[in-house]
């Protein structure tokens, strides 16, 4: 083992993700999450192009293609339910609208955590209090009492980031909005939902519903435009409201939608935003995932940039024996244009839905060269040299 010990913050995607990739690398590893357990359920998530391969890396492709939705493709319809438009799952090799790996945010989630947990300490319950680095390592406090001594810390803690604020600054230096609103929730397949997604959409507002798999279960998906954002992400009484208030009056099975708001046990509500940084390190401490680089739901690469950025950043810094200002400052040479090729399809898909696309015809072909970048434009080094223990035996 190389004796480096990581802290890492958040345990939904990227930070397991990094954790199996650090631990490989021979690190000692500890996650903390400030939930009680593993969040089931969530909206579903993406695997496309390179992601794809990082995910045969960590040899859990047949894990994840096990635990996927099994979504046949969707369909857009109008107000009355009549089809106008038809997408397919295998459409562009499987990395069209619809992926050929689409799985619940909850099940990846599960997935990883239970490749990991034998190999990786996961504190629940907890999360980081107080931070101070020095030139050789970082004294850390957990909120529980816990002080550790370790050479880093990595927060992998999403859009809104503890971690960040605490070493970085306040969220909205970094934080932009974009002028929508997403909302997810469970509810009763009562719609005849059979492995075919649903989407209406009108004057910048959407309703659809999933299927997640189970029959009796289906994921409703509701987003509105909203110049700001200001209810607490935390306050969910406050965001029903908005919700309700927001989407009064649109059709199709809206009503019916929210008429299952109160019972759900998985309610979600978040603005659509991005995170934009100049740098994703400070010293000892960095970040990965939505924490350092969000693009938001609408570009529908989230979680490539967290399966992608884990592997990259756990390579890189083994690579530079540890040494943080070497192997962050590799890391970000790495990821940055791939970052933001993914951040502009964020933007635009956003600027499509909410009519402020420019009046004069797309270039096509540009737009398909961007949407390729976003999806296959990265390297990954096979790091040659750099030790690895190898992927958990099935």
């Amino acid at each position: 083992m190389s004796g480096i010990e990581i802290v890492v913050a958040g345990a939904s995607i990227a930070g397991p993700a990094l954790a199996h990739w650090l631990s490989r690398r021979g690190a000692e590893v500890t996650v903390v999450e400030r939930a009680p357990r593993l969040r089931p359920g969530g909206q579903a998530v993406d695997a496309r192009g390179v992601a794809k391969e990082v995910i045969r890396r960590m040899g859990l492709d047949a894990q994840v293609r096990a635990a996927c939705t099994d979504t046949a493709g969707a369909y857009t319809v109008d107000a009355d339910g009549t089809v106008l438009e038809t997408f397919r799952a295998d459409d562009d090799g499987g990395d069209g609208y619809i992926s050929e790996i689409e799985i619940l945010r909850g099940d990846l989630s599960r997935v990883l955590y239970e490749d990991t947990r034998d190999t990786v300490e996961y504190v629940f319950g907890d999360r980081i209090a107080e931070l101070t680095q020095d030139a050789d390592g970082v004294d850390v406090l957990f909120e529980g009492g816990d002080r550790r001594r370790v050479d880093l810390v990595i927060g992998a803690d999403g859009l809104h980031s503890g971690l960040r604020a605490a070493v970085f600054g306040p969220r909205e230096r970094f934080v932009r909005h974009l002028g929508m609103v997403l909302a997810f929730y469970t509810v009763p397949n009562e719609f005849g939902l059979d492995r075919w997604l649903m989407d209406y959409q009108d004057a910048g507002r959407s309703a659809g519903l999933r299927p997640v798999g189970d029959t009796a279960r289906a994921i409703a998906m509701l987003s509105f435009p909203a110049a700001d954002f200001t209810v607490d992400h935390r306050d969910v009484e406050a965001q029903k409201r908005l919700l309700r208030d927001r989407m009064a009056g649109f059709g199709w099975e809206t009503p019916r939608i929210l008429s299952h708001l109160d019972a759900t046990p998985d309610f979600y509500l978040d603005q659509v935003a991005q995170v934009v940084m100049d740098r994703w390190s400070s010293g000892r401490v960095g970040l990965v995932g939505d924490a350092a680089f969000c693009s938001s739901p609408m570009s529908g690469q989230g979680t490539g940039l967290a399966l992608v950025g884990a592997y990259l950043l756990a390579g890189e810094l083994a690579a530079a024996e540890w040494d943080p200002e070497k192997g962050f400052a590799a890391f970000e040479a790495r990821m940055r244009a791939f970052v933001e090729a993914n951040q502009e399809i964020g933007r635009l898909h956003v600027q499509q839905i909410l009519g402020g696309a420019p009046e004069e015809e797309p270039d096509m072909e540009a737009l398909m060269a961007l949407a390729d970048r976003a999806i296959n434009g990265i390297d990954l080094p096979d790091y040659a040299g750099v030790p690895d223990r190898g992927p958990r035996p099935a």
